[in-house]
């Protein structure tokens, strides 16, 4: 199951990277998070889980960043960034998995 998650989240990785940044979502702030630090912050915790086990600070960071999307989402007013933040609250989401798999 860690494989095959682990995988997935490569996959979700590599496609976030070939989406286009939303238009207009650049210094833009939604519910006090800035766009482009979320995104980054989101990949850049990915790209940890699959180099090897988060420290307990990285795991508390990356669920926090995983509840943000709870405030985020719904505020979000245009439908490409909706489905481009949905994609990234999705990599959160399965980096949170792949890392609690691998405490296993």
């Amino acid at each position: 199951m860690f494989e095959e998650k682990s995988d997935a989240l490569s996959r979700m990785a590599a496609a976030h990277m070939a989406m286009p940044f939303p238009p207009g979502f650049r210094g833009l702030d939604v519910e006090d998070q800035d766009m482009v630090s979320l995104d980054a912050d989101v990949y850049g915790y990915a790209a940890s889980v699959l180099a090897g086990p988060l420290s307990e600070r990285h795991r508390e960071g990356l669920a926090r960043l995983v509840t943000v999307f709870d405030k985020v989402l719904p505020a979000i007013d245009d439908e490409y960034a909706t489905r481009y933040y949905t994609h990234v609250r999705g990599m959160a989401v399965l980096a949170a998995e792949v890392e609690n798999l691998r405490e296993k």
